[in-house]
């Protein structure tokens, strides 16, 4: 960034005096270019990498909705079941009645059989009917039932892997809190929620002002995140950096550009840390600059700006088994 920023400066103090070649000044006017489009291409990273956690949360409200739809159809197949229980017992109690009129029928004399022969063909087909009906009947309950019995056991499975996820990472939470109990009060902070785990660290703990290097504190507590983290191979890791609102000169750590610029700088620098580790996974690490636009509370007094200059590690389980498991139902 400084020579950067040394070439962009030499460029414009060129530009400036007449006795500079052509060939010199449009070589700077390209590098200068060229850094135009380093930046855009930043800021557009960035932009997916927001599109991206906003297209994650989307899929996890489906999901939700998803699984309260399983569970109000599971409901309305117990109510068809039951019904389709009470007609087959009504259709047993015709069925009764129609065998005992016809054995009555075979007891009567030649005479009482002729008087009734149509009447009796006429129960018999019925009586045929009838169990052609109940037949019928009969498989479409155990179709049903069968239908029902393999919706249970997904909607059970689903349960279990959900339950199971959350018990994972309650568990990330624990192993987190105790290895970094050490740094209690020293603007370190895990929770859990929405499924996720967050350890939030705030920059006192790790830069200086205007800074990007970690501090020898800070980076004892980033190696302990990397080593449990070490341990949970399948866990996505999101490392966020956040801004007061502060406007950066470009005095400031050597040229930063603005707030953005340094958030992700200092994101950079944690997943840089982590990825020393050789069992974390470096391809579930994402290192994303949020500036001054994601803060926790208001920048107008100095301990709300404070708590705004963070970094957030954000850790998400792998959802693929849950993916095939809703895909099935």
């Amino acid at each position: 960034m400084i020579k950067k920023t040394s070439i962009l400066l030499l460029a414009i103090a060129l530009s400036t005096t007449s006795c500079v070649s052509k060939k010199v000044y449009a070589e700077l006017e390209t590098k200068f270019a060229e850094l135009k489009k380093e930046r855009n291409s930043l800021a557009d990273e960035n932009e997916q990498l927001k599109n991206a956690k906003s297209q994650l949360e989307t899929e996890k409200s489906a999901l939700t909705s998803d699984l309260d739809k399983l569970k109000s159809d599971f409901d309305k197949l117990k109510l068809e079941r039951d019904k389709l229980a009470s007609e087959y017992a009504a259709t047993s109690n015709n069925l009764k009645t129609l065998q005992n009129s016809y054995n009555a029928l075979e007891k009567n004399s030649d005479e009482a059989l002729k008087a009734n022969m149509d009447k009796n063909r006429e129960l018999l087909a019925q009586l045929e009917a009838k169990e052609k009906a109940l037949a019928s009947e009969k498989s479409r309950l155990e179709k049903i039932s069968k239908d029902l019995k393999d919706r249970s056991d997904r909607v059970a499975e689903l349960e279990g892997l959900i339950a199971a996820k959350e018990a994972s990472m309650k568990k990330l939470k624990e192993t987190l809190s105790k290895s970094l109990k050490a740094f209690e009060g020293k603007g370190l902070t895990i929770q859990q929620k929405d499924g996720k785990v967050y350890v939030s660290m705030e920059n006192k703990l790790l830069f200086e002002s205007g800074s990007w290097t970690v501090g020898t504190e800070g980076k004892k507590a980033v190696d302990l995140v990397a080593k449990v983290l070490g341990d949970n191979p399948d866990i996505a890791v999101l490392i966020e950096g956040h801004t007061d609102n502060d406007k950066i000169n470009g005095a400031i750590g050597g040229g930063i550009e603005n707030n953005w610029d340094l958030s992700t700088k200092r994101a950079t620098a944690i997943v840089n840390i982590l990825a020393t580790n050789p069992k974390i996974n470096k391809a579930n690490l994402t290192a994303a600059g949020r500036g001054e636009y994601s803060p926790l509370m208001s920048n107008d007094l100095p301990d709300g700006k404070a708590k705004n200059r963070r970094i957030e590690i954000v850790l998400t389980p792998k959802l693929d088994e849950l993916t095939k498991a809703l895909n099935e139902i």
